[in-house]
């Protein structure tokens, strides 16, 4: 099991998993939007449990709960091989993004949008911890995760089946805008820091950036994929 922490987040782990839920420990008192959230999770077969802020506080091993904490079943995990390229897929890559709260939002845009699932490599990215799943505001409960040992290679084994890897760069020539994103698409996000990684540009068919007129420079990781995506469902 794992824990969430969280109004938002618990509601949405109450909408994937309902029964599944081995518990919500709710902080004793007068709060009315914790107590609907007491009635909703009995309405999906949930155990409530009332409890002093002091227990939450323990629970949620410095979290920020909102008075409210929640034990679901673990993230189900997609494999690389399940990933099917058919017509109209999109899917957003996520490179070295360790930040949680970037990760968290990067995932909240990919359900948004309608992607059909978001990969990431195990080493160098975010955990999928409480601060994760609170700053997608429990969108991942509704989201197709699949972890790879190699980004490299993922994207690599996703273009031989048919899609085409876009990877976002600031400093880029060309337009996303400009690129047809109708087909099978791979949107590769780097990190703010250090951007895409050497091979994971090598493996992208295209290289663009997003098109800004101000005096700064990039974007936010999260916001930049928000972009994007949108930009892909846009020409869909």
């Amino acid at each position: 099991m794992r824990l969430v922490v969280g109004i938002q987040p618990v509601r949405e782990a109450l909408r994937a998993h309902g029964s599944h839920i081995a518990e919500v420990v709710i902080e004793e008192g007068d709060h009315p939007q914790l107590s609907a959230l007491g009635r909703f999770a009995r309405d999906r077969g949930a155990t409530v449990k009332v409890a002093p802020r002091a227990e939450l506080d323990r629970r949620a091993r410095g979290a920020r709960h909102q008075g409210v904490v929640a034990l679901a079943p673990d993230l189900e995990l997609t494999s690389l091989a399940d990933l099917a390229v058919e017509a109209g897929a999109l899917y957003l890559a996520l490179d070295e993004i360790t930040d949680p709260q970037n990760f968290g939002a990067a995932i909240r845009s990919a359900v948004a949008f309608g992607v059909n699932a978001v990969i990431w490599p195990e080493h160098s990215a975010a955990p999928l911890s409480p601060a994760t799943f609170r700053a997608s505001a429990g969108a991942i409960e509704h989201a197709r995760l699949c972890r790879v040992t190699s980004l490299p290679g993922a994207l690599a084994e996703l273009a031989a089946k048919g899609a085409v890897v876009v990877g976002l760069d600031a400093a880029a020539d060309v337009e996303l805008g400009s690129l047809d994103l109708s087909a099978p698409t791979v949107v590769v996000i780097g990190s703010e820091g250090t951007g895409l990684r050497r091979g994971v540009r090598r493996a992208c068919a295209h290289i663009a950036r997003l098109p800004m007129n101000g005096p700064l420079g990039s974007l936010n990781a999260s916001v930049a994929a928000a972009i994007a995506l949108y930009e892909a469902r846009r020409q869909r």
